[in-house]
């Protein structure tokens, strides 16, 4: 800094002052009793008693110093007052003790006052302790989990198990539970919510501890506190993992100071005082006006003041900031005089008059104050407005949060400081994703929701797609109008909310501006760098919560993100006719692959990205015309070599295996904390010394292996946007896209960069926040079902009605209360624009995957994302905005549902996609989405070629692919048409709730018999389809349904020992699983036999015998173990365990009776005939199962009428609502039919000698010779025998061929031979 006197020079900016009077003059230096007036009115008294003009020293430049410094002299009794307080010991600094005052693992933030649980309940205290006064400290809640906060003495003991609260002399608040806590635990005060200060008062003088939330007192919590010799309190935290919260001790203003407390730090009294009437000074400064010619001074508004190079006033300026610079470096003094001064001039004035006087103060800091002095004092600015921003209570006009807003526009207004905080601050030091983010108030009383939304309302239904129409009835007129009011409240929150969120997305146009290149690189660009980078620590830190951005901030910053990149696009295009509308917008495929944009380690549809490089390089030179120079091949094989290797850590990068018990272990810079002091942690706290596990890759730029190995910070303009040379990140375009480019090449970066974040995290947040409509659904629910009772419950039964009238009014306010959060998660999560938003998202992604389709193999190098946020999105839209928003409702929805199928139906069985988990997720698509008839009608409507190749990839053989998920799609699309296979629920559990009607198998069915055609067309066609595909099928329903009976009979053994015995839960799951996927499978069978019954029964064909064969023995099979009296299967049934809800006789039985009917009954009698004899000839065969289906338990005799049926039995025709009168009689006809043919073939038998069956089943007569080794079994056995194995039963020798085998003619052979 510059000497002080009248040599003066402030070296920084140049400014020199002089005694010489000339000079004075020709630089324009006002008249001395005018500067005299001038810097007296400027630096005045503190007190305000300034002497009259007359009796005055005149003032001037060459004895301002002197008067300067008397006025910033601060009283010795307040300096002495900053000293040792009595009652408190410790550091006058007080942070949290890393040192020793801590139990478990704990992430601690660089300024030691934030802290995250890494462990099951972790505890940390203080540094400084008090034991007599009156001290308050306060806690910014950063998440609303298990914590318990408050006050522990030195000797209380915590484990993993105890915390804060749980020992004597320890006293907590936890607001996740709504107690106290002092050894035992009573109810106390309010349910937190993150974003709350819990501020904790201790009065050591009357002994009294109590809590205070977001300002507002909950009373006292404890008395009679402990003191005495060897008492005193340290503030201290217990958190479970991933919890997370800041202290102030007093390093900053508290939001919430209380009369008579102290913090336990105190404030810097002096500095404060020197700032604040530096700040006065400057006020002044802005607010006086010299009038050199009048000789006199004006008066002015300090928003309309302008620097116009005057040197009075510089010089003047220059006075002040030498002794105000370095205050403005500190933190409390920015967020106490800087901050309130900036607020004071956002909340008088207008937006323009706001920015206009903050732009100008900018630029006087910028001016007059050292680069670094300005840059400390803008983060710490920064980082105070973010911290106002997040923890402010929310308001009925959400006024705290616009003004904040509003302060953070005026400074990113100023081009200089924008760039400043944009490349070191915003993203690398700060969560300044905070901006975006509107939190929900946990409690509407506060927020003034009752006000705004007086009149509250429910829907008592939801008009999600596949509920039942009979649950719909006619709307009343007081719930009519109940419902307008709720909407017009509704209405006046949205607007409200829309202010905010549009001053939010002002922020980001000023962050993604590219015009403001001038010295340097444009905003747009910079934000590029750090957008990247933040969403590589999110992809990459997935595993590792702490790094992890919260996906409630990732939902607002997505849709303001849309909102202001639309905007810049739809601008480009203006200004650009060959560019395209953001309606029209999607990737280009050559993203993916030229190596411009980094995605980080996130799985290509093909595979690892190295593989794809080596493998399709050839590709990439003929249709991209690019060449991959081989030292990169190289480096990227070795790259993945070292995947498998753990690299062996450095000195500097061992974790802490040896590290004292107490020490801290450096991260790797992580980028997110949940900690809101909003700074990056680097301590890793252990009382057990584990080491923290580190990312097996750390994040650097030398592993970013491109086809232009380029880092995200070495890009600059000309590498993104191109030039008349270069086409920058459209490198490599393909032939089939087109020449002119869609937008500017940054926005199709940042719009990479936005379906990215859907994909990380988002999609999750949306489905979890519809949590809070479903609530509503329950209560409104158990509302109505009080109600009624109410209305049938006896009025002499006065204590029944009281209890239900108590029950009542419980069940009205808290729908009262969730009606009204619904309606501000409806404005701020699921409105039509958000809704839209994520419309465009998905019509984006369809468009970049059929692009990426068309260029053949380099399809493979779009990153899985893509198709999952394709799926994900068109989930949210159908599930999530319901019941206020239909996607019915929104613009080209039958052309994007069409667009959808064609997608999901051509890549499910994608050769050119190879990993599993987005090959199950495209199959679970297809599943979901042909359960809809909407949807349904969508896969109908795509061309008939993909139709067939569809259909055609789902007759392929089951094995070595996701079986179940395709004889899901193919049961859908036969739901509807099968025997008694009508229903949405199964009768037995239509008494039952569903735990989410929604679901795809809940849906009404609906099936597709031009799908069904395309099936039938299939597997008439070749002479392998038909085959392959029903001996996989017959394979599995042996395997699913021998899994099944197996795992029953495990169920029925455990449910029977004496002891007390609880099955698995998972077991349960899987058996149930095994039976769905049984019956499943038989609707299937139903379904081809019904479609294509040549296939079994027409015996020209050379596998129909052997299929039909198989088909009868698995029938007989499942008839037999589901049918027998008091068998394993009925004592499981009739255990109703929860799990195994599902299974019961009705699905079963009929998909097995559907089979049959369409065998035996059906078709001309040549066909009913073969299949008499197949199942009549099966050993298995029992007359009795098939009585069994109408209630039977005896065959009837023949020519005899059928007897009523027992009904304590099973019978078919016990469920008329769900079988036809004309299902029933062909069942009763195949019964006649099968009692006279099992009649006639007992009649009709020969015995059989025992040496002439055959030895490996035991129920046909040897009828085939194994050639060479000539062993010989039935045809049966064999055929279904070398479908997997060639090696004899026997002698395993190779089977070379089957031979026709006759006892009668083999001995005639014989005897001749002799």
């Amino acid at each position: 800094m510059a000497s002080k006197g009248a040599g003066m020079s402030f070296s920084r900016k140049s400014y020199r002052l002089t005694s010489d009077a000339e000079k004075s003059r020709v630089t324009g230096i006002v008249h001395e009793k005018l500067l005299s007036d001038y810097l007296h009115r400027v630096f005045s008294s503190p007190d305000h008693a300034s002497p009259a003009a007359t009796s005055r020293k005149p003032l001037n430049f060459q004895n301002l110093p002197e008067h300067l410094d008397q006025l910033l002299q601060v009283d010795s009794e307040d300096e002495e007052s900053q000293g040792q307080v009595d009652g408190r010991l410790g550091p006058s600094t007080v942070v949290l003790d890393h040192t020793g005052g801590f139990e478990g693992l704990l992430l601690v933030d660089d300024d030691l006052l934030g802290v995250i649980g890494h462990s099951n309940f972790g505890t940390i205290r203080s540094t400084t302790c008090v034991y007599k006064g009156k001290w308050l400290y306060e806690v910014l809640i950063s998440s609303q989990g298990l914590m318990q906060i408050g006050w522990c003495t030195i000797n209380c003991r915590f484990n993993q198990e105890e915390g804060v609260g749980d020992t004597h002399n320890s006293y907590a608040y936890d607001g996740n539970r709504v107690r106290k806590w002092n050894v035992t635990t009573t109810n106390y005060g309010k349910a937190w919510a993150a974003g709350d200060i819990v501020s904790c008062l201790i009065d050591l003088d009357d002994g009294t501890l109590s809590f205070c939330l977001n300002g507002v007192s909950l009373g006292t919590a404890f008395e009679n506190l402990s003191r005495g010799l060897g008492m005193a309190y340290f503030p201290a935290i217990s958190l479970s993992f991933k919890e997370s919260v800041a202290f102030n001790f007093g390093s900053r203003p508290l939001r919430y100071p209380v009369a008579g407390f102290r913090p336990l730090q105190d404030p810097p009294f002096a500095d404060l005082v020197q700032a604040q009437r530096l700040l006065g000074c400057f006020r002044a400064v802005l607010s006086i006006e010299l009038d050199p010619v009048e000789g006199r001074l004006v008066e002015k508004e300090s928003s309309e003041w302008q620097l116009q190079g005057q040197p009075t006033i510089l010089l003047t300026l220059a006075h002040i900031f030498h002794h105000f610079a370095p205050l403005l470096r500190k933190v409390y003094l920015v967020e106490a005089v800087l901050m309130s001064f900036l607020l004071g001039i956002v909340e008088k004035g207008t937006p323009e008059q706001a920015q206009s006087a903050v732009h100008q103060i900018l630029d006087l800091l910028w001016l007059f104050m050292e680069d670094y002095e300005v840059q400390d004092c803008l983060k710490q600015l920064m980082m105070s407005l973010l911290r106002l921003y997040r923890f402010s209570p929310i308001v009925p006009d959400l006024g705290l949060q616009i003004h904040y807003l509003r302060l953070t526009i005026s400074i990113l207004r100023h081009e200089k400081s924008r760039k400043f905080l944009l490349s070191n601050v915003l993203f690398d030091m700060l969560r300044s994703v905070v901006f975006f983010y509107i939190k929900s108030p946990l409690r509407v009383e506060e927020a003034g929701l009752q006000e705004l939304i007086p009149t509250t309302w429910w829907p008592h239904r939801s008009s999600r797609e596949g509920k039942d129409s009979k649950e719909t009835r006619e709307e009343t007129s007081e719930e009519r109008q109940r419902r307008r009011a709720y909407e017009r409240g509704c209405q006046r929150l949205k607007k409200r909310i829309e202010v905010v969120e549009e001053l939010q997305v002002q922020i980001l146009k000023l962050l993604l501006d590219n015009k403001d290149d001038n010295g340097g690189e444009a905003s747009r660009y910079i934000f590029l760098t750090k957008f990247r980078k933040f969403l590589q620590e999110n992809a990459s830190g997935r595993g590792n919560l702490p790094m992890l951005c919260p996906p409630e901030y990732m939902v607002c910053f997505l849709h303001r993100l849309v909102s202001a990149l639309r905007f810049y696009w739809d601008e480009y295009k203006a200004s650009n006719p060959n560019a395209s509308f953001s309606e029209e917008a999607y990737i280009p495929p050559q993203i993916f692959y030229n190596g411009k944009v980094d995605y980080f380690d996130l799985q290509r549809l093909g595979g690892l990205l190295s593989h794809l490089r080596k493998t399709l390089k050839d590709d990439l030179a003929s249709k991209a015309n690019i060449v991959i120079d081989p030292l990169e091949l190289q480096a990227a094989t070795m790259d993945d070599l070292d995947e498998d290797e753990e690299p062996t850590p450095t000195a500097a990068q061992r974790p802490v295996q040896a590290l004292a018990i107490g020490g801290a272990l450096p991260l790797p810079r992580p980028g997110w904390l949940s900690s809101p002091t909003l700074g990056r942690a680097n301590r890793f706290l252990s009382t057990a010394a584990v080491s923290l596990m580190t990312p097996r890759r750390p994040l650097s730029t030398s592993e970013k292996v491109k086809v232009r190995t380029l880092s995200v910070e070495q890009r600059t303009r000309e590498d993104i946007e191109g030039n008349h040379w270069n086409e920058g990140l459209l490198l490599g375009r393909p032939p089939e896209e087109p020449e002119q480019p869609l937008t500017e090449n940054s926005l199709l970066e940042v719009l990479d960069g936005t379906i990215m974040m859907y994909n990380l995290s988002v999609h999750q947040q949306l489905g979890k926040m519809v949590g809070v409509s479903d609530d509503v659904n329950e209560y409104a629910m158990a509302l109505r079902d009080t109600e009624d009772k109410l209305r049938r419950c006896p009025k002499r039964r006065k204590d029944i009605l009281a209890e239900l009238t108590k029950s009542q009014k419980v069940f009205s306010e808290k729908l009262d209360h969730l009606s009204r959060r619904l309606a501000w998660i409806h404005a701020t999560v699921y409105s039509q624009e958000k809704m839209m938003d994520i419309y465009w998202l998905l019509r984006v992604c369809l468009r970049t995957i059929e692009h990426g389709d068309r260029t053949g193999s380099l399809f493979a190098f779009m990153p899985e994302f893509y198709l999952s946020v394709a799926i994900n999105s068109y989930s949210a839209l159908k599930n999530y905005f319901g019941p206020v928003h239909s996607m019915e409702e929104l613009p080209g929805y039958e052309e994007t549902l069409t667009r959808l199928a064609a997608i999901l139906a051509k890549h499910f069985a994608d050769p050119r996609i190879v990993g599993t988990d987005i090959r199950d997720s495209l199959m679970q698509a297809l599943a979901s989405y042909v359960c809809y008839p909407h949807s349904l009608r969508a896969v109908e409507r795509i061309p008939e070629e993909q139709r067939i190749a569809m259909v055609k990839n789902l007759l392929a053989p089951y094995e070595q692919r996701p079986w179940a998920q395709t004889n899901w799609i193919l049961v859908r699309l036969w739901r509807g048409c099968g025997f008694g296979y009508r229903y949405t629920r199964l009768p037995h559990l239509l008494k039952t709730k569903p735990e989410d009607a929604n679901l795809p198998s809940l849906q009404k069915p609906c099936p597709s018999t031009l799908l069904q055609q395309h099936m039938a067309d299939l597997l008439r066609q070749g002479p392998d389809v038909a085959p392959s595909f029903l001996n996989s099928v017959l394979n599995q329903l042996n395997w699913a349904f021998s899994e099944f009976i197996g795992m029953i009979q495990e169920i029925q053994q455990a449910a029977e020992r004496l002891e007390r015995n609880f099955v698995d839960s998972r077991q349960l799951k899987v058996c149930a699983t095994c039976f769905d996927l049984s019956v499943s499978l038989l609707r299937v069978l139903e379904m081809t036999i019904t479609l294509v019954p040549e296939i079994f029964l027409d015996w020209s064909r050379p596998t129909s015998e052997m299929l039909l064969r198989r088909l009868a023995q698995l029938l007989n099979q499942v008839l037999n173990r589901v049918t027998a009296e008091r068998n394993l299967f009925d004592r499981v049934v009739t255990l109703r365990l929860p799990g195994l809800e599902s299974v019961d006789h009705y699905p079963i039985l009929v998909a097995v009776t559907g089979i049959l009917v369409r065998l035996l009954v059906h078709g001309p009698a040549s066909e009913t005939e073969r299949a008499t004899s197949v199942l009549l000839a099966d050993p298995c065969f029992q007359l009795r199962s098939i009585c069994y289906l109408l209630g039977q338990p005896e065959p009837p005799a023949p020519g005899t009428a059928l007897a009523a049926p027992d009904r304590k039995r099973f019978s078919l025709q016990s469920y008329t609502d769900y079988i036809s009168a004309e299902e029933l009689t062909q069942v009763e006809q195949m019964l006649a039919h099968l009692t006279a043919a099992s009649a006639q073939a007992a009649a009709a038998s020969l015995p059989t000698s025992e040496e002439d069956l055959c030895p490996i089943c035991y129920a046909h007569p040897i009828s085939a010779v194994f050639q060479p080794c000539g062993h010989k079994s039935c045809k049966a056995c064999i055929n279904q025998h070398l479908m997997n194995n060639k090696d004899c039963f026997f002698c395993k020798a190779t089977i070379l061929s089957v031979e026709d085998w006759d006892k009668a003619a083999s001995s005639s052979t014989t005897s001749s031979a002799a």
